[in-house]
């Protein structure tokens, strides 16, 4: 009888499809955003959230409580504060609290829910690029709102799009209107009278 092969001993996501799809996940975190993020809570929350050890690793032990997250939320309102107790806690349930309550103040200061982590991408490690992506939707949302409250440099993170609509003129927007035309192929003369699908279904 043939021996198994060796790497089918391993267990869980460290062989097969999930370990192709993790490495995937993982070439995904962004070493040069962690340097951003790490000097961005730094400087916005002060001292008491320290700094962590470089790389995934240290990125990932120093948010995992929740707290440091917590910390950096509160920073950026400046009434009152949405996360009321932080508390840190060697506990994954609390912990697991704690990151959800960052998560849901994140999304009430506006962060969508398409740039939203889970708390298990942060928790267990599954997706920390995700966790990168969030913090960054975050930091460009305090730069876009502008409020007194973003306290790192405005360059570390783009203002959101849609902020800038007031500045096109009225020629720039009719501009606009004829290159969206044309992406979507001429529609000079076209009207629904001279389209015909779906009629037969309303006679039905």
């Amino acid at each position: 009888m043939a021996a198994k092969p060796v790497g089918m001993a391993n267990k869980g996501p460290s062989f097969g499809l999930s370990r192709q799809v993790q490495d995937k996940i993982d070439s995904k975190y962004d070493t040069e955003l962690e340097q951003i993020l790490v000097e961005w809570i730094s400087r916005q929350c002060g001292t008491c959230v320290g700094r962590p050890e470089p790389g995934k690793t240290g990125f990932q032990a120093w948010l995992k409580d929740g707290c440091v997250l917590s910390e950096l939320i509160n920073s950026l309102f400046s009434g009152d504060k949405p996360v009321k107790k932080i508390q840190g806690s060697s506990m994954a349930f609390k912990q697991m609290e704690q990151i959800s309550q960052f998560l849901s103040a994140a999304e009430k200061y506006g962060v969508t829910k398409t740039d939203m982590f889970q708390t298990v991408d942060l928790w267990e490690g599954k997706d920390l690029a995700a966790v990168q992506r969030t913090l960054s939707a975050l930091g460009s949302l305090a730069i876009t709102k502008d409020e007194g409250t973003y306290n790192g440099d405005p360059n570390w993170f783009f203002k959101k799009a849609q902020e800038n609509k007031r500045d096109f003129s009225d020629e720039q927007l009719k501009a606009g209107k004829g290159v969206i035309g044309l992406q979507m192929g001429s529609n000079k003369g076209a009207s629904q009278g001279g389209m015909s699908y779906g009629r037969p279904r309303q006679i039905l």
